[in-house]
């Protein structure tokens, strides 16, 4: 048994709302894997997790009674370190551009990085009789790891966008309206005809919102579906990174969607019991071994078998400091 009656608490983590459904499902099967088909439960085979955007999440651990954040921004190396921390993937899935368009062909919508404008739109998309509607961009108005991975891609496409707003959780957009996490965000372009606005992919799937392809490095437009993320996902060499710090926006690779991303969990371990930094472990473990089918339904990518292994080896090598 993890832990014991006397101890027992929620695994508590914070951050990402793009990683929100997937952690809640993975929150749902263990707790049942670790009944074990009993009606007995303890409160440490449950996760209590607040979906507040990756920056808030990573600001919030440094309060003791949270165990990991999950973020769309890895962290470096020395901040771990200072920080008495590890890091590890835990998910991936693509950032789709959301266009709330009527009669949009089932191709759907071409974008690129610097086509943000009217005109520059048409031009990418001479066969679609575009609505006369003003663009209507919608943002996020919270810390958001979403934010980063777009404004990261613009910033990797745009030298003006790099040199004058460049890439980050919040910035200070220079026009648009903000919204305050994915949800509101999805809301307020569903009730606005002509907006424009950035979401992971699985949730503006769900929600029924019409989406962007996007041309990449190799000049391809590519979908925010598995396939255009797994093939951005495996042009990094995962091996020969430190903490497993890595980008996965604007890839090369013909089939690669340049707006995908890697979900993070940052674990605190100076400070923490062995049992809290175990547990944690425990759950992305079971999550590994049975959670890929259901990340795979809510659209995202499960990691590789061969990354997992990665992941496990770390583990093994990061011990408990501070306890």
């Amino acid at each position: 048994m993890i832990g014991s009656a006397a101890r027992a608490e929620p695994i508590r983590g914070a951050g990402s709302t793009l990683a929100a459904p997937i952690i809640g499902k993975w929150a749902t099967t263990y707790k049942a894997a670790r009944a074990d088909g009993g009606d007995f439960f303890t409160l440490d085979w449950t996760v209590d997790y607040e979906p507040v955007g990756s920056l808030a999440g990573l600001m919030r651990l440094a309060q003791p009674e949270l165990d990991f954040a999950a973020t769309d921004v890895p962290q470096q190396a020395d901040d771990l370190a200072r920080n008495g921390q590890q890091q590890f993937p835990i998910v991936m899935g693509g950032i789709a551009v959301v266009a709330n368009l009527d009669g949009l062909p089932e191709q759907g919508l071409r974008l690129s990085g610097p086509s943000w404008s009217d005109p520059a739109i048409r031009v990418l998309n001479p066969d679609i009789a575009l609505p006369d509607l003003a663009i209507s961009v919608i943002h996020r108005q919270d810390g958001s790891g979403s934010t980063y991975v777009f404004t990261e891609f613009l910033s990797s496409t745009s030298e003006d966008w790099k040199t004058k707003l460049g890439a980050d959780t919040l910035i200070d957009w220079p026009l648009g309206t903000g919204a305050e996490g994915t949800q509101a965000l999805l809301r307020a372009v569903a009730a606005s005809k002509g907006a424009i606005a950035y979401a992971e992919y699985g949730q503006v799937l769900r929600a029924g919102l019409p989406f962007a392809a996007v041309q990449n490095k190799s000049g391809k437009f590519v979908k925010p579906d598995p396939q255009g993320v797994q093939a951005a996902a495996t042009s990094v060499a995962w091996g020969e990174t430190t903490d497993f710090f890595a980008s996965l926006t604007n890839r090369s690779g013909d089939g690669a969607y340049p707006i995908s991303t890697a979900v993070f969990a940052v674990v605190q371990v100076a400070g923490r019991s062995e049992h809290r930094y175990r547990r944690v472990h425990d759950l992305f473990r079971l999550a590994f071994a049975q959670g890929a089918g259901d990340a795979t339904a809510l659209g995202y990518v499960p990691l590789p078998k061969a990354l997992i292994g990665q992941i496990e080896q770390y583990w093994a090598r990061q011990l408990p400091v501070g306890n």
